[in-house]
């Protein structure tokens, strides 16, 4: 199967070369194929976030090599670290992070402005992901007319905008009740099990984790245990 995300020796350190230098990972290896479901669990202060932050290409690692879908991200600027985030990676987080006087139609498209995708093209890709998570009587609507759930289903579908490689979620239902997350969770499995989407869940709760294929738990900086990946069952790492 094919990799799109492979980490090898990962350290990310803050105040480096000072009295209070802070090692925050602590050499992670890490693959994620292509068509998998999988979550990165832990609770807070675990450093899931900073893994997260750089898996998303919002931060670089101190040490250790990462290839997002081939491409080494240690060797890019900051320029192609944008671009990346913009056509390989769909964000989804807890507070949806919609614009707030830009209709549901408009957010969607985005991210494909950005792409440089003509105005066409752009509003007839967004009608269909409207269509897909179930919101194409709210296309006019403002974020403010909206209910969590809908915001959330709304940033899911910008999420997919580009046809990004990989969707990252990260505490997609922390701002939700439990039947609208509920909801916003079977969106994912659909996209998984219909649109065969390579998705990684970033939560603090068990509970979602165990709806996916595979649970990545990480604990003070390291990968304590991998369970469901392809080629064995649980797998605790030293």
């Amino acid at each position: 199967m094919k990799a799109i995300i492979s980490m090898h020796g990962i350290v990310k350190k803050y105040y480096i070369g000072m009295p209070n230098e802070l090692e925050i990972l602590h050499g992670l290896d890490l693959k994620i194929n292509e068509g998998e479901f999988a979550s990165i669990v832990g609770p807070s202060g675990s450093g899931k976030s900073t893994l997260m932050n750089i898996i998303g290409a919002l931060d670089r690692p101190t040490e250790g090599t990462y290839l997002l879908n081939g491409m080494d991200i240690s060797k890019l600027n900051d320029s192609d670290l944008s671009t990346i985030r913009n056509k390989e990676i769909g964000f989804v987080f807890q507070n949806f992070n919609l614009i707030s006087r830009t209709n549901a139609i408009e957010n969607v498209e985005i991210p494909m402005l950005y792409a440089g995708i003509s105005k066409k093209a752009r509003r007839k890709r967004a009608e269909e992901l409207l269509a897909l998570v179930d919101m194409s009587d709210r296309a006019s609507h403002n974020p403010n007319e909206l209910s969590g759930g809908q915001k959330q289903r709304i940033a899911i579908a910008r999420a997919l905008a580009n046809a990004p490689s990989i969707i990252l979620a990260d505490e997609p239902t922390g701002a939700l009740d439990s039947a609208t997350g509920r909801m916003v969770m079977d969106i994912f499995h659909k996209l998984h099990r219909e649109e065969h989407k390579t998705i990684l869940l970033i939560t603090h709760s068990k509970e979602l984790a165990a709806e996916t294929e595979r649970i990545i738990t990480i604990n003070d900086g390291a990968i304590v245990s991998d369970s469901g990946r392809t080629g064995g069952d649980e797998d605790v790492l030293s």
